[in-house]
């Protein structure tokens, strides 16, 4: 859908971007045309962009139709230079295509749940609100939290809180859900949790729930699935000079990221470093920040969920072929 003109609701979405001044800065030499926001949220890295930039437009998505809604509200003023559409970020080509947009000037994506979703109570994404499971960021959706806390094995649970929450209790953990099922909202699992760590761990690192929850939504919204393909798509559709900056938020995010940046870097070149590349690789971007940039001591202070951000930005370049591992 373009427009969202059937939405009814315009809900508050207040989210403070992060890093905002640095990615605007990325964005001031690319062509002009249309930014990808792959996380459009509430609108407030797109806000900065279209106020720095006359020569950019934006191209929004979002999976949660209340944060479109509360974009085009606050980004009205900008007319036609703003078109949204309700995807996941792995929609790019379906979202293009309905849109009629064919290349993009450079795309950002910012990975993780919002402050608003994690401040709505209701909605299920915090260990400190008393709600039912849910972490839906697309509320048409079926499956919730519900249905992996509640229906998932052990070893499943397990898998998911290692591989998306680094929690080095996830074992105990998962077996302490399903010994407790059923668990129907928010405040029962965090208590399941707490219960299941070891004292001396609870007192260091923050709620002793935040890894499971962030696992549990990761899980639910299939957010690590969908991002491999929608980093390609992207590198694929943006032009020459355009770039790609990614905001991410854990190791498992950060890792994929770097994957799909260097898999683009080198044309996934498998010669030996040493000679030159016989493969036919075709580099298709370099690298314009290789080590992640972090948020300044100063927006970590002032935006404390900023402070695990980790922000990787690649230059799409025309296709060369390779000459050797770069």
């Amino acid at each position: 859908m373009d427009g969202g003109d059937h939405m009814e609701e315009r809900p508050r979405f207040h989210h403070l971007p992060v890093m905002v001044d640095e990615i605007t800065a990325l964005f001031g030499t690319v062509p002009s045309g249309y930014v990808l926001d792959a996380t459009l949220g509430g609108g407030g890295h797109s806000e900065a962009l279209l106020e720095a930039w006359p020569h950019l437009s934006i191209l929004g998505i979002d999976r949660d139709e209340r944060a479109l809604a509360a974009a085009m509200q606050r980004l009205d003023r900008f007319g036609d230079r703003l078109q949204v559409f309700h995807t996941r970020f792995d929609g790019l080509e379906t979202a293009m295509e309905a849109l009629s947009i064919d290349t993009l000037s450079g795309a950002l994506f910012d990975l993780g749940v919002s402050s608003p979703q994690l401040d709505v109570g209701e909605r299920g994404f915090s260990y400190r609100s008393d709600a039912l499971l849910d972490m839906r960021m697309d509320q048409t959706q079926a499956w919730t939290a519900a249905d992996v806390v509640n229906g998932y094995s052990v070893e499943d649970l397990t898998r998911v809180l290692h591989q998306y929450g680094d929690e080095r209790f996830a074992r105990r953990i998962s077996q302490a859900i399903v010994a407790a099922r059923p668990i129907e909202s928010t405040v029962e699992l965090a208590e399941v949790i707490v219960a299941a760590i070891p004292a001396p761990a609870r007192r260091t690192g923050g709620h002793p729930a935040k890894r499971t929850f962030q696992a549990i939504r990761i899980e639910v919204n299939g957010e690590l699935d969908a991002l491999p393909s929608a980093l390609d798509t992207a590198i694929d559709r943006t032009a020459p000079g355009g770039r790609l900056a990614v905001l991410s938020y854990h190791s498992g995010e950060d890792r994929i990221v770097k994957d799909r940046f260097r898999e683009a870097e080198t044309g996934g070149c498998l010669c030996p470093p040493e000679l030159p590349c016989v493969c036919d690789a075709v580099q298709t971007v370099r690298v314009v920040r290789g080590v992640p940039k972090r948020p300044s001591a100063q927006e970590q202070q002032t935006n404390p969920r900023a402070s695990s951000a980790r922000l990787r930005v690649v230059e799409r370049i025309e296709d060369t072929p390779t000459r050797g591992r770069l």
